[in-house]
């Protein structure tokens, strides 16, 4: 049951993460950039999204090794920031697009634990168990994306919105941007649970 449990688990991951670059292009095409559909990136087949190192391996490993951190990445959808019709906004929106698909998943099935009941059956309790891992892995990595460290969805919304007196910082954030993702992955990621949690609870109305 643990390894179908784990199954279960990876698969979320993985297509939360293939739907969070989905929307990446989605809003890209909507700002009038064609590329993340001429590169074939508007596409559920999760083979033309999946990073073996982000999308596998680190992922596994993690959950192997019994880690409490869990984290990994697919490929980034390929956008051409020059198409876009909003030049001031549009990189914001189409970073904020990703970890809005994660929120807007995380709620729905989220709501369905709150509001639709479930009986004691073993086939109600695995589903309630899913729809669980579902809002929890989604809200997960729509938190972790919004942190303003490059790569993350986070840095192109904060990049959008400083002024120029500040590009130090974005200079700063962009050479330095491995050394310091992994200093929040190791030393903030509880602090993000926390909130997670948070949420989850809000949502659900069941405590973690």
């Amino acid at each position: 049951m643990d390894l179908i449990i784990f199954l279960i688990t990876l698969f979320i991951f993985l297509y939360s993460v293939i739907l969070h670059e989905i929307f990446h292009g989605l809003a890209a095409e909507a700002l009038g950039d064609p590329t993340p559909r001429l590169s074939g990136r508007i596409s559920l087949n999760p083979i033309v999204h999946l990073d073996p190192l982000g999308s596998i391996i680190i992922p596994l490993f993690l959950v192997l090794s019994g880690s409490n951190i869990v984290f990994g990445w697919a490929k980034p959808v390929p956008i051409n920031y020059f198409n876009l019709k909003d030049k001031k906004y549009g990189m914001a929106k189409v970073a904020l697009a990703g970890p809005a698909a994660n929120f807007i998943l995380a709620l729905i099935f989220g709501l369905i634990l709150r509001f639709i009941p479930f009986s004691n059956s073993q086939f109600s309790q695995n589903l309630s168990l899913i729809f669980s891992q579902i809002c929890w892995v989604n809200l997960l990595l729509a938190f972790f994306n919004l942190v303003p460290i490059p790569p993350l969805d986070g840095s192109h919304i904060l990049f959008t919105f400083l002024s120029f007196k500040y590009q130090n910082i974005k200079i700063f954030l962009i050479r330095y941007q491995i050394f310091i993702l992994l200093f929040f992955i190791v030393f903030c990621f509880p602090f993000l649970g926390i909130l997670v949690r948070f949420f989850f609870k809000l949502i659900t109305n069941i405590s973690i």
